[in-house]
């Protein structure tokens, strides 16, 4: 009996659903919770400064002699999900 296990199509079923995993953006509940920011790390910060219905979206954006910067905006909170 030869039984030969071809991993290829293991392989290619295995990378799908790594790639389809969505992304997850992290949600704090004050800026002072984020850590190590990353460029192009998005985290929702609901910390009460934005209008109603929005969220204040931190994006680290560029890196400086001095680590990465964040530029903030406040965004709809719809789709955001904990």
């Amino acid at each position: 009996m030869n039984a030969r296990f071809n991993v290829a199509p293991c392989l290619i079923a295995l990378s799908t659903l790594v790639i389809a995993t969505p992304a997850k953006a992290d949600l704090v509940n004050r800026e002072g919770e984020i850590v190590n920011l990353r460029l192009g790390q998005k985290v929702f910060v609901d910390d009460g400064t934005c209008p109603a219905g929005q969220v204040k979206l931190v994006t680290g954006s560029k890196l400086a002699a001095t680590g990465v910067q964040a530029t903030r905006q406040c965004v709809d909170r719809k789709g955001i999900k904990r």
